[in-house]
C-alpha cells in the first residue's frame, strides 16, 4: 500500500490518531530511521495496517474486504496465475451475480488493474484488502506441504541410494533439496499453528512431529539417508557448530512466512540414533496479548491489575513447564512498558523481544546466572525487574530484597497451584515476614485447548454425567449450584464466550454442556479443538493470608482461606469457561485432575 504523506496525515488526523506534536515527533523518527512516515506509523503501532487500509479504502471509495484466507479455494485463486498474483499482491476471492471479485493491496495501481483485467475480463468488482490477508490467501496456491516435501525427498532419494554419512557443500546449499525440505517443514509447522517442531532420528527413518495446541502429532517420516544433511542445514541457519555432535547446542534464526516474521529457537541433543532437534516457533510480528485475551476475567483480572499499579512488591506466576507462565509475564510487562519506566529482565531463554526493555540472556558457562544477572540489574537503576525463574534460595533472596527496596518484581516458580508457592518460598529459606510483606499476588495457571467455533457441539448432560460433575467440582448442595450460576452470569457480563445470554446453568442444575465434535472439521484439522487459552487462580496476599504465612500454615490452609475470601480456583475457572463454550469439561479435567 502506497499513500502520499499529505494524504496519510489527513487520514490520521481525521481518525484522531495524531496531534501536531505527535506528528512532528513521528516525522523526526522517520527521518532518523531513514524510512517513510507510513512505515513509521505502522511500526510504532499508532494504527494497525488493517485499520489504515479500511480508512484509506473509504478515502478512495473502494470497498474494503477482510479476507478469510481459509475460505478461498485454489480453484478460485487460479483465475489469475500465481506469478501475476504475487507480483501485484492481488487475489480473486469469489464470484457474485456474474462478477469476479478481486482484492488488491493497492487498487490505485492502474497499470496492474488493467493487466489483471486481461485474465478476469471486464465483469469484475474491485476491493481493497490488508496486505497480510492477501499474503495469507496467496499461500493457498500451494499444494499440501506434505506432498511438496515428498516430491523434494524423492529427488534427494534418487540422487542418493545409500545412506549418507558425509555431507558436502552442495547438499546444504541454499537451493539444494535439503534446504527446500527444511523450508517446507518450517512453513508447514507455522501454517499448522505448531508451537514446536521435533526432528527425531530413528533406526530406519527420521520422524517429524509437531506440537499443535499442546499435543504432539506425527506429520511426516523422511528417509534416514538425509538425516545428517538435514541437521547440518539447520545448524548453519542457527549459527551452530556443524561438526559438534556429542554435546547439546542452542541457537536461533528468523524466517518470514506470508509476510510475518518468526523466530525459531533451536535446541540439539545427542541421542542413541543420532542428533535430535527441537525448534520452538515464536511469532515476532504479534503484539503481546492483553490479559483479557489470555483468559483473565472477574476477580482474577482485578487482582492482577491491582498488583500491576503497585510501586513495589512481587507478582509470581506458577505452573509446570509449557503452562503459559512467560506469556502472562510478557503481557503484564507490556501493560507497564512506557518510556519513563526502566524494565530490566534476566531470562533463560529470552523468548520474545520487548521493545524498550533491557533483556539479558542467562549464560552459566560465562558466569551469567540468574543470581549474577539479578545482582547486576539492581545496579542498573531499574523500576521493574523480571526474573525468568526462581530456582534457588539465593535468587529468591535477591528477588525479595529487590521488592523490599522499591522495585516491582515479576518471576515464575514451578509449583502445582498458587497456594503451594508461599510455603515453597519458606523452604527456600525466605523469612515468613518478608514473604508476607513483599508478595502481592500469586497466579496459578494451566493451558487448555479451545473448542473449534465452527464445529463444537452442545448436549444435555445425562444423570450420570451430572453426578460425576457434582463430585469433581464439589457441587454438593443448592448453594454451590447457585454460586456456580452467579459466576457464569458474571463471566457472561464480561463477554467470556461471546455475547450470548443463553446460560448453561440455572440456580439448581446444569442444563447443557459443550463438547468437541468427533472427527472435527477442516477448520480445526479434524481435532475438534483450535487454539489454546489459560485457566487461572489468582491468590491475593490479604491480611488473613499474611497471618497464615507468618504462622507457617500449610498450603491447604492458605488455599482454604483464599477460597473463603473469593478466589476462584483454577479448576472452577476452567469449568466456567467450559460452561461458556470456550473449552470442554474433558480438557479441564485433563490438566487439573489430581
Amino acid at each position: 500500500m502506497r499513500i502520499a504523506e499529505d494524504t496519510l496525515i489527513q487520514l490520521l488526523r481525521a481518525a484522531g490518531k495524531i496531534t501536531d506534536d505527535s506528528l512532528k515527533t513521528l516525522q523526526e523518527v522517520a527521518k532518523k530511521d531513514n524510512q517513510s512516515l507510513l512505515n513509521t506509523v505502522i511500526s510504532k503501532e499508532l494504527i494497525s495496517d488493517s485499520e489504515l487500509t479500511k480508512i484509506y479504502s473509504g478515502y478512495l471509495d473502494v470497498p474494503f474486504i477482510d479476507l478469510d484466507a481459509h475460505a478461498i479455494t485454489r480453484e478460485t485463486l487460479s483465475v489469475i496465475p500465481e506469478r501475476i498474483a504475487r507480483q501485484y499482491n492481488a487475489v480473486v476471492f469469489g464470484n457474485k451475480d456474474g462478477y469476479t471479485l478481486l482484492a488488491m493491496e493497492d487498487p490505485e495501481d492502474v497499470q496492474a488493474v488493467n493487466f489483471l483485467q486481461k485474465y478476469i475480463g471486464n465483469q469484475f468488482k474491485l476491493y481493497m484488502a490488508p496486505k497480510e490477508n492477501i499474503l495469507l490467501a496467496l499461500e493457498n496456491y500451494r499444494e499440501g506441504v506434505a506432498s511438496e516435501i515428498d516430491k523434494v525427498i524423492e529427488i534427494q532419494s534418487e540422487s542418493e541410494e545409500k545412506a549418507q554419512e558425509s555431507v558436502s557443500d552442495e547438499d546444504i546449499a541454499e537451493n539444494s533439496p535439503i534446504a527446500q525440505t527444511v523450508n517446507l517443514l518450517l512453513e508447514y509447522a507455522i501454517r499448522s499453528g505448531a508451537s514446536d517442531l521435533h526432528i527425531e532420528p530413528r533406526e530406519e527413518y527420521v520422524q517429524i512431529r509437531y506440537r499443535i495446541d499442546g499435543v504432539l502429532k506425527e506429520a511426516n517420516r523422511l528417509p534416514r539417508n538425509i538425516m545428517n544433511a538435514l541437521i547440518s542445514r539447520i545448524k548453519i541457519l542457527s549459527a551452530l557448530k556443524i561438526d559438534e555432535r556429542r554435546v547439546p547446542q542452542d541457537g536461533r534464526f528468523k524466517i518470514v512466512v506470508a509476510g510475518k516474521k518468526y523466530a525459531l529457537r533451536v535446541s540439539t541433543l545427542p541421542i542413541t540414533d543420532g542428533e535430535k532437534i527441537v525448534m520452538r516457533v515464536l511469532d515476532e510480528s504479534n503484539r503481546a496479548a492483553t490479559l483479557e485475551e489470555l483468559g483473565y476475567w472477574g476477580p482474577a483480572l482485578k487482582a492482577v491489575n491491582n498488583a500491576l499499579v503497585q510501586p513495589h512488591g512481587m507478582l509470581l506466576v506458577t505452573g509446570p513447564t509449557g503452562s503459559g507462565k512467560s506469556t502472562s509475564l510478557y503481557s503484564s510487562l507490556s501493560i507497564l512498558n512506557r518510556p519513563e519506566v526502566n524494565i530490566s529482565t534476566v531470562e533463560d531463554p529470552v523468548e520474545y523481544k520487548i521493545v524498550g526493555a533491557n533483556q539479558t540472556q542467562v549464560n552459566p558457562k560465562a558466569g551469567m546466572t540468574f543470581v549474577a544477572g539479578l545482582r547486576a540489574l539492581l545496579r542498573q537503576d531499574p523500576n521493574i525487574i523480571m526474573v525468568g525463574e526462581i530456582r534457588d534460595s539465593e535468587t529468591a533472596n535477591l528477588a525479595v530484597q529487590a521488592a523490599l527496596t522499591g522495585h516491582l518484581v515479576f518471576s515464575t516458580l514451578h509449583t502445582n497451584n498458587a497456594a503451594t508457592c508461599l510455603p515453597r518460598l519458606l523452604d527456600m529459606g525466605i523469612e515468613p515476614f518478608l514473604i508476607a510483606s513483599t508478595v502481592r499476588v500469586v497466579v496459578g495457571q494451566r493451558l487448555v485447548r479451545k473448542l473449534c467455533t465452527t464445529c463444537k457441539e452442545q448436549h444435555e448432560p445425562t444423570a450420570e454425567e451430572l453426578k460425576e460433575l457434582s463430585t469433581v467440582f464439589k457441587l454438593n448442595d443448592a448453594t454451590s449450584f447457585a454460586n456456580l450460576h452467579k459466576l457464569e452470569i458474571a463471566a457472561a457480563d464480561e463477554k467470556l464466550g461471546g455475547d450470548s445470554r443463553d446460560y448453561s446453568t440455572t440456580e439448581t442444575t446444569i442444563k447443557k454442556l459443550w463438547r468437541a465434535k468427533v472427527g472435527g472439521c477442516d477448520e480445526c484439522g479434524k481435532t475438534g479443538y483450535k487454539g489454546r487459552m489459560g485457566i487461572y487462580e489468582v491468590l491475593t496476599n490479604t491480611v488473613k493470608i499474611q497471618n497464615l504465612i507468618v504462622g507457617n500454615a500449610t498450603s491447604n490452609d492458605i488455599q482454604k482461606t483464599a477460597i473463603e475470601e473469593g478466589m476462584v480456583t483454577m479448576q472452577n475457572d476452567g469449568f466456567i469457561k467450559a460452561l461458556r463454550g470456550e473449552t470442554s469439561v474433558e480438557e479441564i479435567l485433563r490438566v487439573t485432575r489430581e
